[in-house]
């Protein structure tokens, strides 16, 4: 079964343009890499770390939501695919899609333990509005911690202790240099009064990362086309089984698999990677299933934490 699954995987990439970890391609013009730090949800999953995406170009990386464990596993994706950007010291950029917290607890260990492990720059951290005032709490909270390290024996870098917020206003395009583009997407989550998706452009090549969100039409628009979309998703059989007052939470904030595959159906992207997956008794080759019994016969995988995949 393991081998089947793994000749699936490779078949699923076949045609699109996408390599799964591979690094080994000519690097003169900077590959654009897309890796899987969490795939998890609020459930306390082993297997799974809290929701966080990293996006690679060359020597930079950009981080996208800081769920738990956030910097051990970048460091596990740094060390097991040979990118010194997800080295610990090399995370200066993130991205939060909103402020629920499994998708900002990491955030803490995103802005200290980067630095104390030699980060030389503050952190600069887009979001959406209430981002500016969780930094604050957040460097309030650790401020005996920083004062020591500052001023104690241990070295320490004087400002890789500080976040550099910009909350996202009516301009979307957040990032536009060294040939990349960020853009901020307005999606749909529950009563969430803003919440966003981001797409990166990069040597002819795009990935959009649907955050959390239900059926969202600005995202579909945004991924029109992409190399890459990354989405949430839940199980339909799954969500039948549950009380109703929960399925009323889940239909208003997040999508299912038949709904996954309208919007993949109406946005084409080269491949389609499933995260933040809601399984509720069911497995990633059953999401699979329930995609393509909707009709999505596309490019599709079902990720796992520390996936990587490779645009050329």
């Amino acid at each position: 079964m393991k081998y089947l699954a793994i000749c699936f995987y490779a078949l699923c990439l076949m045609g699109t343009g996408v390599q799964a970890a591979d690094n080994t391609t000519d690097n003169t013009v900077p590959k654009l890499q897309l890796v899987m730090l969490g795939t998890g949800t609020p459930n306390a999953d082993p297997g799974r770390s809290g929701p966080a995406v990293a996006v690679v170009v060359g020597d930079r990386s950009f981080i996208f939501d800081a769920g738990p464990g956030i910097v051990r596993r970048a460091a596990a994706a740094s060390q097991k695919h040979n990118i010194p950007a997800l080295g610990a010291d090399q995370l200066r950029t993130a991205f939060l899609t909103h402020l629920h917290s499994d998708h900002t607890v990491g955030l803490p260990d995103l802005i200290f333990t980067s630095w104390v492990l030699e980060r030389p720059v503050p952190l600069k951290l887009y979001g959406p509005k209430g981002t500016r005032a969780m930094a604050k709490h957040l460097t309030a909270a650790y401020s005996e911690d920083v004062h020591l390290r500052l001023n104690g024996l241990e070295p320490a870098m004087p400002e890789g202790h500080k976040v550099d917020v910009v909350e996202i206003g009516k301009e979307h395009r957040l990032l536009d240099e060294g040939g990349v583009r960020i853009d901020a997407v307005p999606v749909l989550h529950g009563s969430w009064k803003e919440s966003y998706g981001y797409k990166v452009s990069a040597n002819s090549k795009t990935i959009v990362i649907s955050g959390d969100a239900r059926v969202s039409p600005k995202l579909i628009e945004a991924a029109t086309g992409a190399d890459i979309l990354v989405h949430e998703v839940y199980s339909d059989a799954g969500f039948a089984r549950r009380e109703s007052v929960w399925q009323k939470y889940h239909a208003s904030f997040h999508t299912s698999a038949s709904e996954l595959a309208a919007i993949a159906n109406e946005a084409k992207p080269k491949l389609l990677v499933l995260y933040h997956q809601l399984y509720w008794g069911t497995s990633d080759e059953d999401l699979v299933q329930e995609i393509r019994a909707a009709g999505y016969d596309g490019a599709l995988v079902s990720a796992k934490d520390l996936d990587l995949f490779t645009l050329d």
